[in-house]
């Protein structure tokens, strides 16, 4: 009986030898991978960029993407405008919102090279010189921020709530603002800054 229980499964040394050579093949095939993400692929991703020109804070800019690129990470490696910042990348948190044709919209969701022609502005773009967009200045006034992270979005997000009138109540612009997560819990010093930017806002 002990020899049939011993045949009815491997040995230590079956399942070993098994374990390296499931190792050995891993590892191969890694480093087939990362041959071919450094090789062919990588030159074939180059020649396939295309010229694109986009509208970004009342500037025409020209730079090559990648069809896959997403405007969040054209505006922040290819123009260097980091105010826009990437959080979830997955259209969750809102920290990457700027307006596009006037509207607010998720930059990690939308493909740089779909906007062209497009009006595109981004927190920079707000202030006049060295005076603030009145949201911005109501911002620093209510204290609505901690980290700081997801205050451009929120700022962007609050500006486009303005000029859809959604500032009929504080249950509607939370209502309209719950796109955009403040982790550090900044609400109601948000909604306050967003009632006192609305009334000075006019044409801003």
């Amino acid at each position: 009986m002990a020899d049939d229980i011993k045949k009815a499964g491997p040995d230590r040394r079956s399942v070993l030898k098994g374990s390296a050579l499931a190792g050995g093949v891993g590892a191969m095939l890694a480093t087939n991978v990362r041959a071919a993400q450094d090789g062919a692929p990588r030159a074939a991703v180059a020649a396939s960029r295309i010229p694109v020109s986009l509208s970004v804070n009342g500037q025409t800019r020209d730079v090559s993407v990648d069809p896959r690129a997403t405007l969040l990470d054209t505006l922040r490696h290819d123009f260097e405008l980091t105010g826009t910042k990437k959080g979830c990348d997955h259209g969750q948190c809102g920290a990457c919102t700027v307006h596009i044709d006037g509207e607010r919209k998720l930059s990690c969701l939308t493909l740089a090279a779909t906007v062209e022609g497009a009006d595109i502005v981004t927190i920079e773009g707000l202030a006049k010189g060295d005076a603030l967009h009145p949201m911005q200045q109501a911002f620093i006034d209510h204290d609505a921020f901690q980290c700081g992270y997801c205050t451009p979005g929120q700022i962007m997000s609050a500006v486009a709530l303005v000029k859809e009138g959604h500032t009929g109540s504080d249950a509607e612009i939370r209502e309209y603002m719950s796109g955009n997560l403040c982790r550090c819990a900044a609400y109601p010093n948000i909604v306050a800054a967003v009632k006192q930017a609305a009334p000075q806002m006019g044409d801003a």
